[in-house]
């Protein structure tokens, strides 16, 4: 018994030329973050008066809660609508979520003037502010997300205390659930006031329904793109018809996005300014047809989401739509506002990168060693493409 324990409890993390640079970036990021703390924002930043929110605000926080969605959008699925064939991929979701979040907090920080400050909004109730709602509801789900992980953890460290988070589960489904629709809604609500700034083909009353929905469908987009990343790393195999499925409800709810988004430039009168040939009419153009239109028509051709190259076109297709429509709402559209354009500093691109890296690690270490994916991968059945089976290898 004492042996089996000792192989359960072993805990193990191979290092390999991967993972040698992700390690690297990691610490040039780290040691960044630092010189940002100690010598602030003008010295580490291009920041300026026009341009507040830079790349650490515009793709670390609104781009990452954004891709972060898959969390509540499988929790949704799995545990509240009870669709049991998304389960082999309810805790790789959930471990993306968390570390995307994880994530997002130590950009936000990274993005405070008077850093030291930061406890202040728990002291400061601030209700009437956008910004004091967001910053409570992403740093509770946060910490609601961290005792969700309590019921993987404990299947390995703590044991005693297993009993313990499985009955607490449901009540965290429920708030966890609740809480990313109204932080996701709101960040979009941070640039409905900033009417007569932003382009008016992303400045829109709906622009809170836009956010909620784009995070929704980018969700099952971002967990298929994890997915068939992990199972190259770890050489589990994946059920094509659960990637299949989980497109096709990120596909649906595309569907209503765009026509909505349609209805609304009409009935606004800025559906002219699509084909004006600016930066904007173009970058809104791309962001539509890279992002939303060319996906769905992967999505609803059956022989190409059939397919192991259609899944991953339409996954990456779909997170790199959203990447681009949040920095199109955050720079391309406030470009004029602002009386000009803001290109990051090479520290704020070492240390989103750095961001980027360690979440990696965090996360190949937690699948090595922590129950996330081969739980549920017995019988799964491999992609197929051309009806020939892929093997994913590490």
């Amino acid at each position: 018994m004492s042996a089996v324990n000792t192989v359960e409890n072993k805990w193990t993390f191979k290092m390999t030329p991967t993972r040698y640079v992700l390690a690297a970036l990691g610490l040039l990021g780290a040691a960044l973050m630092l010189y940002r703390l100690a010598f602030g924002l003008g010295s580490a930043t291009n920041l300026n008066d026009q341009w507040p929110w830079g790349l650490w605000i515009g793709f670390d926080v609104l781009t990452g809660v954004a891709l972060a969605g898959g969390g509540y959008s499988t929790c949704l699925l799995v545990h509240v609508l009870r669709v049991k064939k998304f389960t082999p991929i309810a805790r790789s979701a959930m471990l993306t979520s968390l570390i995307g979040y994880l994530l997002v907090m130590a950009g936000l920080f990274m993005d405070i003037g008077r850093w030291f400050n930061f406890w202040r909004p728990f002291v400061s109730w601030g209700y009437t502010s956008v910004l004091f709602e967001v910053f409570w509801c992403v740093s509770i789900y946060t910490m609601i997300q961290l005792l969700e992980f309590g019921e993987i953890g404990t299947e390995k460290v703590q044991k005693r205390w297993h009993g313990f988070f499985k009955k607490i589960m449901p009540v965290l489904f429920i708030i966890g659930i609740v809480l990313p629709t109204l932080h996701q809604s709101s960040l979009g609500s941070l640039y409905v006031i900033e009417v007569g700034k932003l382009y008016p083909l992303w400045w829109s009353m709906l622009l809170p329904v836009f956010f909620l929905m784009s995070s929704f469908f980018v969700g099952p987009a971002m967990v298929t793109v994890e997915t068939l990343l992990g199972s190259r790393a770890h050489g589990h195999k994946v059920d094509s018809e659960v990637l299949q499925s989980l497109i096709k409800v990120s596909g649906y709810l595309m569907l209503v996005y765009l026509v909505l988004k349609i209805v609304d430039l009409y009935y606004r009168g800025a559906a002219g300014l699509m084909f004006s040939g600016n930066l904007e009419g173009n970058m809104f153009l791309l962001e539509m047809v890279a992002g939303v239109i060319i996906p769905l028509i992967i999505c609803f051709t059956p022989s190409l989401r059939k397919t192991s190259a259609g899944l991953t076109t339409f996954s990456v297709l779909v997170v790199a739509g959203v990447i681009i429509n949040r920095m199109n709402v955050v720079f391309t559209g406030m470009a004029k506002a602002a009386g000009g354009f803001y290109f990051p500093s090479f520290i704020e691109w070492a240390v989103s990168i750095g961001l980027v890296a360690i979440g990696v690690l965090g996360y190949l270490f937690i699948v090595e060693n922590f129950n996330i994916v081969h739980s549920h991968q017995t019988g799964a059945k491999p992609l197929i493409k051309e009806k020939k089976a892929i093997k994913y290898t590490a």
